[in-house]
């Protein structure tokens, strides 16, 4: 808490009590205003603010593991200390959650429930009673909340609820009391407000067969009892989903399936009797119109039609030792309708309440210790005030008044525990108020139960009449006709106005009598019925008593002094719930609304009783460990007791006697500037110490940094240094088996293929391959490039020399073009003619042929380009076989009968003679060059003989 005071100026001050200015409400709101500007939970949050309960959700396991001191106070801080009190104590407390409507009461209660489910031991035993536990509240919320103008889930009854723990700190039961319920919504809503929750959940979710049964339609405009404030649908509410949440709570508890049938029975019932309506007979009286709605009536409660009929347009009158039926006008026979469906609500949630406890009822006997939740109505203001807001303004003024006796004791035993002497405390005692509400025969609760009671005709008027003789004179109370001219303007004549502790309310008396006796006619009572919870709610016993029935406002007096008696035997702590705006909205704050509930919620007079001794106190240890830093002798540690540590530190901060008071375990500090200064001088020291401390810090991390570092190279480099020798080592082991392998493949390579020379092999092929890639012949013709192969790769090497000539052959073919092609061919026909018959052929063959240099039709006697004119004769005769090519003579006819030779010979030079035997001899020159580099001379004469 200490912590939050060096902000306070920009987020306010967390404990109120230390407010300088505590008397005054302008600081208090602007404090408030602070603190909710920065979302920064002070007591509770409003529903509306969803972000903040949001929060508070994501903190509650953190809240378990710190003191209330240290955590904010939010609800789960609180409950976490109240049960931490409790296991160390072992004694009964209470947690008090207040505030008005809306503010956000239930929603708190809820949150501490879950707190105290998640955060205690757990076993299937304990979770069976925690989950009952949890499953309770939607139970009770769907019969007990409505939706009011203020509140869409608004409780319509006060409930205290007793957790009870084993000495282990486990949930182990609990047990519920209930208070006034509004029975009077069920009949009657203001605009803009609904029923109970129930009625809606079960016409828009049961299931079809169940609504089947009970004879009612998935419509809540058909039932007049539920759209009496044209509100039936809330945006905020989904009833659907809240049905599902209902029957499964139901189950979980483990309510019979008869018990739960009874009980959607009774709340059909209740729609149905909504609907009946009543007509004037001739005489005036009343008389059924809707004989559907009894039929389901009679079904659903048990109860023959003709009772029902008779029970709701008669009335049974004892006169003397005789029994006569009165008939019912219309109005009274609505009346009478009415009462009976607030009756058997009122009463099954009676026996709801009831049931619920015997499900969390603890059947151990031994001790155990108890955290009350009480979650009771907030103060209302409307503009219309009744019965209802009186009886909650009345229960708000008692619990004022505990409120300030307990913080009184609280305050009185702790100084006398702590030796020291105890100041009067000044501050407003409502006791004055609650006596004008409950002073027997005198208060305002005893002339109305005398104005219900007395014979006569007793109206709501008269109620007011006689409040006037009675209470005329009272500072309090203020009345038409007793008030001045200027308050006349403000009240009707039906209206009384009470000054409360939070304010000024009036009330109007409008059916305070009716409200009050909540009679039920005894022909009504006496009916027997064949549902279970109707015949438990009306037992047989009841008509029987001659006594008069206690009134309301009587049953709920005597129901809050129980109440008090119940929270006196236990210590008190509070949650005080403050909604910012009207409107629902967050981060709206509403200075005239917050102010309003400062005042109602008896926050000032807290303060003021807090405040009238001494705004602080610590004890002595946990203030030394916090200051010490600001006296040389008590840092950085103190030798001697806590209290001695805390009188020196007090002495060097130069604390004056009467700014503070030494206790036997605390310090008290009277002034909240003492603590503030204290507190600044704190702030500015822990500069100075941060400093120290971080230069210390820094040394020993870098210390600590580099000790690491070391260990860690040393480490890096031991697993290095293995790392790489193991690596060497498994290279090597792995080069050995390799090297072996090779050399018992080269030893047995000329051997079939097996395990000792497979890997060889494979080598040998891929060096084979890999060294003819880059060995290939260019052309064709190039016999010689060839690379030889060993002998495991001759028949592979074969192959691949055939698929690669042809490949080689194959591109040259695509290469050539048309005139070279054409060359080919006559080539092709000059070898056809001379391959293999000439001597000087080959070196013709590179010699490309002209078309130009051979003529058609010349007559050659002698040429130099021999193979080429005889390959254009040839093609010139078209014949191909037209040449023949003889080897040394030729022999021809000079004429008839006489032949001549020719002989052909090489030489030296070329020459013709007429040789010895008579032949004609050509000696041609030889050629010295070879083909393809050089031409040859080829001569032919054609020599005439005569």
């Amino acid at each position: 808490m200490e912590g939050s005071l060096t902000a306070r100026d920009r987020v306010g001050i967390q404990d109120f009590v230390l407010l300088d200015a505590y008397t005054s409400e302008s600081a208090v709101l602007d404090n408030l205003r602070k603190r909710f500007n920065e979302n920064l939970i002070y007591v509770s949050l409003s529903p509306t603010q969803s972000r903040g309960i949001t929060y508070a959700a994501h903190l509650y396991p953190s809240a378990v593991l710190l003191n209330l001191y240290i955590a904010l106070p939010f609800s789960y801080a609180l409950a976490d200390n109240v049960y931490r009190t409790m296991l160390t104590e072992t004694n009964n407390h209470f947690i008090l959650i207040s505030g008005e409507s809306g503010a956000g009461k239930t929603e708190a209660s809820k949150k501490i429930l879950q707190f105290y489910a998640v955060s205690c031991p757990s076993t299937k035993l304990l979770d069976n009673v925690r989950d009952r536990l949890l499953l309770s509240n939607p139970v009770l919320e769907a019969f007990g909340n409505a939706k009011t103008l203020k509140n869409d889930n608004s409780s319509r009854f006060g409930k205290y609820m007793d957790i009870q723990f084993d000495h282990m700190g486990g949930a182990v039961g609990g047990h519920i009391l209930s208070y006034l319920l509004e029975k009077s919504r069920v009949v009657h809503q203001n605009h803009g407000e609904r029923s109970f929750h129930i009625f809606y959940q079960l016409v828009e979710g049961g299931e079809e067969d169940l609504l089947r049964w009970l004879g009612l339609e998935r419509n809540c405009q058909r039932y007049s009892y539920l759209v009496q404030g044209e509100c039936a649908k809330v945006s905020s509410v989904n009833d659907k989903s809240d049905w599902k949440t209902v029957r499964k709570a139901l189950s979980v508890i483990e309510f019979s399936e008869s018990n739960i049938e009874s009980l959607f029975a009774i709340i059909a019932s209740v729609l149905h009797l909504g609907n009946v309506t009543f007509v004037a007979d001739s005489q005036g009286y009343a008389t059924l119109n809707n004989s559907p709605e009894i039929h389901w009536l009679s079904k659903l409660l048990g109860i023959p039609a003709q009772v029902i009929q008779v029970g709701l347009t008669h009335r049974k009158i004892e006169a003397r030792s005789e029994e006569v039926l009165s008939p019912f006008t219309v109005d009274q026979a609505v009346y009478a309708k009415d009462a009976l469906a607030k009756a058997i609500y009122g009463r099954t949630f009676t026996w709801l309440v009831n049931e619920l406890n015997e499900s969390l009822a603890n059947k151990d006997s031994s001790r155990k210790t108890v955290i009350g939740l009480l979650d009771i109505y907030g103060f209302e203001v409307f503009s219309v005030n009744s019965f209802e807001q009186f009886c909650i303004n009345y229960c708000n003024e008692k619990l004022q008044q505990l409120f300030i006796q307990l913080t009184l004791k609280s305050e009185q035993e702790e100084y006398e525990m702590e030796g020291i002497e105890w100041e009067s405390v000044p501050y407003f005692n409502n006791k004055i108020i609650c006596d004008l509400v409950e002073e027997k025969f005198k208060g305002i609760i005893s002339v109305l139960d005398e104005e219900c009671l007395r014979p006569g005709e007793a109206t709501d008027m008269t109620f007011l009449e006689k409040l006037e003789e009675k209470m005329g004179g009272h500072a309090h109370f203020i009345k038409h006709k007793l008030a001045d001219q200027k308050t006349r303007k403000t009240l009707e004549r039906g209206d009384f106005r009470l000054l409360h502790y939070a304010g000024e309310v009036t009330y109007s008396v409008v059916g305070f009598l009716d409200k009050n006796n909540d009679l039920l006619y005894r022909n009504i009572k006496e009916v027997s019925s064949k549902n279970a919870i109707v015949k438990h709610c009306f037992p047989s016993t009841e008509p029987d008593s001659k006594k008069r029935p206690e009134t309301v406002a009587t049953q709920f007096k005597s129901s809050l002094v129980g109440l008090t008696e119940i929270l006196m035997s236990k210590e008190p702590w509070y949650v005080r719930c403050m909604k910012p705006n009207e409107g629902k909205q967050p981060g709206l704050f509403d200075d005239v609304l917050v102010r309003h509930q400062v005042k109602y919620l008896g926050l000032m007079e807290h303060l003021r009783v807090r405040r009238a001794g001494f705004a602080y106190r610590r004890r002595y240890e946990i203030f030394l460990q916090r200051y010490k830093p600001l006296c040389p002798d008590t840092w950085p540690n103190w030798k001697g007791t806590a209290a001695e540590g805390v009188e020196c530190l007090v002495k060097h901060l130069g604390y004056k006697p009467d700014e503070y008071k030494m206790g036997r375990t605390k310090i008290f500090i009277r002034h909240p500037r003492t603590l503030f200064a204290t507190e600044d001088a704190f702030e500015v020291c822990k500069h100075e110490l941060a400093t120290r401390i971080q230069a210390k810090y820094k040394g020993y991390r870098v210390k600590g940094d580099y000790m690491r570092q070391r260990q860690a190279a040393t480490k890096i480099e031991t697993c290095w240094r293995g790392m790489k020798a193991r690596r060497e080592r498994e290279k090597r082991a792995w080069a050995v088996k390799v090297i072996k392998r090779f050399i018992k493949g080269f030893m047995t390579r000329n051997q079939p293929a097996c395990v000792d020379n497979t890997d060889y092999l494979a080598f040998v092929r891929q060096n084979y391959l890999t060294r003819l890639k880059e060995n290939l012949p260019k052309t064709v013709v190039d016999k010689n490039t060839w690379l030889t192969p060993p002998p495991i790769m001759q028949e592979a090497s074969q192959m691949l020399r055939k698929l690669y000539t042809r490949h080689m052959v194959r591109r040259y073919v695509q290469g050539i073009m048309t005139e070279r092609k054409a060359q080919l061919q006559i080539k092709g026909l000059t070898s056809s003619i001379f391959k293999g018959t000439k001597e000087n052929y080959p070196h013709s063959v590179g010699i490309p042929f002209v078309d130009t240099r051979i003529s058609k039709g010349d007559l050659v006697l002698q040429c130099d380009y021999l193979f080429e004119a005889l390959t254009k004769l040839c093609l010139v005769a078209n014949k191909h076989n037209f040449i023949k090519v003889v080897q040394g003579s030729v022999k021809f006819d000079i004429q008839p009968g006489r032949e001549g030779f020719v002989d052909f010979k090489s030489g030296q030079e070329t020459m013709i003679y007429r040789a010895k035997n008579g032949h004609l001899m050509v000696v041609s020159m030889k050629l010295k060059t070879v083909w393809p580099f050089n031409s040859q001379n080829e001569q032919i004469h054609f020599l005439n003989y005569y």
